[in-house]
């Protein structure tokens, strides 16, 4: 299993059945060293999916005392790329701390 952090649509339970065919149960969690901002997605079928153009978007900031509040899913691998596949050009993954110790995969600027 992988440990996805969502801080964005993919929290959203409408979403989740559209990307991955089911609901994703997780937990609260936050991740260091980023901060939240906005972005304008283009991607046709992302922006079908979630009903919106505007996006969040992580900003690695590489200060701990920068957090970012979610949410972190276990999926399996095939699930991964289906979020790959979901995620604008915007977006890249890579692995991240979380203030709980571990970590996951976030979505950060591309």
């Amino acid at each position: 299993m992988e440990n996805l952090f969502s801080y964005g649509t993919l929290r959203d339970e409408p979403v989740q059945h559209a990307v991955f065919g089911r609901s994703l149960a997780g937990g609260a969690a936050a991740v260091l060293g980023y901060r939240l901002e906005s972005v304008t997605i283009t991607d046709e079928a992302a922006i079908a999916i979630s009903g919106k153009s505007k996006h969040l978007i992580l900003i690695p900031t590489g200060l701990d005392s920068d957090q970012v509040e979610g949410m972190v899913f276990q999926i399996t691998e095939a699930e991964l790329a289906l979020a790959d596949a979901y995620e604008d050009a915007a977006y890249k993954r890579v692995s991240a701390s979380l203030s709980s110790g571990g970590e996951a995969w976030v979505y950060v600027r591309a």
